[in-house]
């Protein structure tokens, strides 16, 4: 596993190398604004096998996914409602997973089967200027053994992992103490998956001033 320090490297130098391993194929672990994740192309099956494996995480559970831009969107996933789009508008970059009807084709490796898909755009992060860099959808699952926490320091990642990622970018501790905020909005109705970073009380209140 290659590892370089945004101590020590320069910034642009690590966005260029992260980009070529992804574009590769490969797996990239690097700090988000919450935690560390791990980093790979959502259209690379080899890839997505080993995150899973690397993981140690059940074929059931799904993979979420960062993407560059709202635009980027209709990439991944099918019919959106135009109040969603607002929310994310509102929210994106930052800590707000939306779980969407996967568009056709996206692999069930990251859908697990459910035909829907979890996406967001990162918060100012190493993971957001990556995504900005390579405009591919990629993974961005936490970096953690399935069950257990997630990693907030490059130490802790190789702990978990040792040499499973094929590079590892040093950002030092990662701001975050909660993960992204998972929801759902569909027919009007809004169902928080997982509360995180973001609260309901916040999501409602922008909804209601979408309104016309």
């Amino acid at each position: 596993m290659e590892k370089v320090s945004l101590q020590t490297a320069g910034y642009q130098e690590a966005i260029q190398s992260a980009s070529a391993v992804i574009e590769q194929g490969g797996i990239v672990c690097l700090p988000t604004e919450t935690f560390y994740g791990l980093c790979a192309r959502y259209d690379s099956p080899l890839a997505l096998s080993r995150l899973y494996e690397m993981k140690q995480r059940p074929r059931g559970k799904a993979m979420p996914l960062i993407i560059a831009a709202l635009a980027d969107l209709d990439l991944v996933a099918g019919h959106t409602d135009e109040a969603l789009r607002k929310l994310a508008g509102h929210f994106w970059p930052g800590p707000l997973t939306l779980l969407l009807p996967a568009k056709g084709g996206i692999s069930d490796l990251l859908t697990a089967g459910t035909g829907r898909i979890a996406v967001r755009v990162p918060g100012a992060s190493f993971a957001y200027d990556l995504v900005q860099k390579i405009r591919t959808p990629m993974t961005a699952t936490s970096a953690n053994l399935s069950g257990m926490s997630p990693a907030e320091t490059a130490e802790e990642v190789t702990r978990y992992f040792g040499d499973g990622p094929d590079l590892l970018v040093d950002g030092g501790k990662t701001m975050g103490t909660s993960p992204s905020t998972i929801i759902e909005f569909e027919g009007g109705t809004l169902r928080v998956v997982r509360q995180g970073a973001i609260s309901e009380d916040d999501i409602r209140s922008v909804l209601l001033s979408l309104k016309p």
